[in-house]
């Protein structure tokens, strides 16, 4: 049907009219986000942990609990404004079903186990005695090649303290030197002990370890060093099996298409507790922007949101999806925002930035600062869901509060629960998200291009450098994942 001309002038102007008749603002959009809002959609992340065994990580119910309750609010409420769907993917699941460690008297030690940790002889477990290796918090214990020069590991129990370098890297060489097995004592005292990741690569090419206290390991220590023989059981029970899981993926359907505005934050927990900072926090800050920016028109930037699995276990989901993002699809995405643990307890502000950063981190900065927070920079590291994107060379800033102590003492435990939140960070951080998104969606005043520094992926050359690039990040980001979150103080 051909449209009058007279029609048609009439059709554009209130075309137009409507689509800035409440116009995307960074005052409106900021003004939307409310504590009591952000509680809400915690309270039912916490539910979903409580009653689905106590977690929501990946390969467990909890987190397709935790996506279902995503979905029915971007896909099913609000299917008019976005476009959603679910990328899925596999990877190895891994669960210790228990883990003990007996003393030489037969004592119950405290243990933790890391994820993909192998399984020990069943029923019995391996009983050894323990051999000692030298302390080098410097460069780390157990580290290196050389450190482990005139260790006779061979039938025994290596007593290896823990710190700077990842576990797994320990456990190949004790494996090396013949160990059946390794003890790792925690670096900082207590019984509140972080739990790593060994990475679902090192599978078949590690022994089993149990991570023990501080005093315990140098009381130990003392005995071995003494000229005691100290026979120590190490009993792992665990399972690997590939399983499916999945990304979320919302986008408005308003804005251009080649000029997207990213916003990330992973869904899952760790197998210990129910991840309500980590990265319940950010997961709840997508959900309330998202919730928000429906309610406004006239933006000229599509704006995309992505909630990742599988992140605990070393970043896989966001790796995955970067990973097959082809030239033209990354140079599409404008920027990208990481939102991981941004209401831990006693926080620090914290905001990643490289060359390309651009004016993102001013932004949350500048809001941040507004509200009489300190805020602290630092460079990216490898463990949080930016990697892929800082691999693509696409302009990105991350915001984090902290994790372990003193930041976050419940990191990676039972504890991040509904009980370790500080509410008035979360939602400053929401606010300051808020307004950046805000900004940039309207205007990239102040983005830079896309760095594209990688080779082709159209010759057969080209695709086996990326191939052989992606796994290099995916490993690197699996071990980046076992150190006090995702880096050191700033680096995030």
């Amino acid at each position: 049907m051909k449209i009058p001309r007279s029609a048609a002038a009439t059709l554009l102007l209130w075309s137009t009219a409507t689509a800035t008749e409440n116009p995307l603002t960074a005052d409106k959009l900021e003004a939307d986000i409310k504590t009591e809002e952000l509680q809400n959609v915690l309270w039912n992340l916490n539910q979903i942990a409580l009653t689905h065994g106590g977690n929501r990580a990946f390969g467990e119910p909890g987190f397709k609990a935790s996506v279902d309750f995503v979905l029915e609010r971007a896909q099913t409420r609000f299917h008019d404004q976005f476009d959603t769907f679910l990328q899925p993917f596999n990877h190895t699941y891994e669960k210790t079903r228990q883990i003990k460690v007996n003393g030489p008297a037969g004592e119950d030690v405290v243990v933790v186990s890391p994820q993909y940790n192998p399984a020990t002889p069943l029923p019995g477990g391996v009983i050894a005695a323990l051999v000692d290796t030298p302390v080098d918090d410097e460069r780390g214990s157990g580290c290196f090649a050389d450190q482990w020069e005139g260790v006779d590991a061979t039938g025994k129990l290596a007593l290896v303290k823990r710190g700077v370098c990842a576990v797994a890297d320990k456990l190949k060489l004790a494996k090396a030197h013949g160990a059946l097995g390794v003890i790792v004592y925690n670096q900082n005292p207590g019984n509140a002990i972080v739990v790593p990741t060994l990475g679902a690569e090192n599978i078949g090419q590690l022994i089993p370890v149990g991570i023990i206290p501080l005093e315990v390991g140098q009381a130990w220590k003392t005995r071995v060093a003494a000229g005691e023989s100290v026979k120590v059981t190490l009993l792992v029970d665990s399972i690997f099996e590939t399983r499916e899981t999945w990304n979320i993926i919302a986008e408005t359907k308003q804005g251009d298409p080649d000029k997207v505005i990213m916003l990330g934050a992973h869904l899952d927990s760790v197998q210990e507790g129910a991840g309500i900072n980590d990265d319940g926090s950010g997961s709840a800050t997508l959900l309330e922007l998202l919730t928000a920016v429906r309610r406004y028109n006239g933006f000229p930037h599509k704006i995309r949101f992505a909630w990742w699995g599988a992140e605990e276990s070393g970043l896989v989901g966001s790796l995955y999806y970067t990973s097959k993002l082809s030239e033209a699809e990354a140079d599409k995405i404008k920027y990208y925002f990481n939102y991981d643990m941004i209401g831990s307890p006693y926080p620090e502000y914290s905001i990643a930035t490289n060359n390309n950063s651009g004016v993102g981190p001013q932004l949350l900065e500048e809001y941040l600062v507004a509200q009489g927070r300190q805020v602290e920079f630092g460079d990216f590291g490898s463990g949080s869901d930016f990697v892929g994107f800082v691999e693509l060379g696409i302009p990105s800033t991350a915001l984090h509060t902290g994790a372990g102590e003193p930041y976050d003492p419940c990191y990676h435990q039972a504890c991040d629960n509904l009980n370790n939140i500080d509410w008035e960070a979360l939602t400053v951080n929401a606010k300051a998200a808020a307004r950046a998104l805000a900004r940039l969606a309207t205007s990239l005043e102040g983005v830079g291009p896309r760095q594209k520094t990688s080779p082709s992926r159209r010759t057969r050359r080209g695709v086996a450098q990326s191939f052989r690039r992606w796994a290099a990040v995916a490993e690197e980001a699996s071990h980046g994942h076992t150190c006090a979150h995702k880096g050191e103080k700033l680096v995030v």
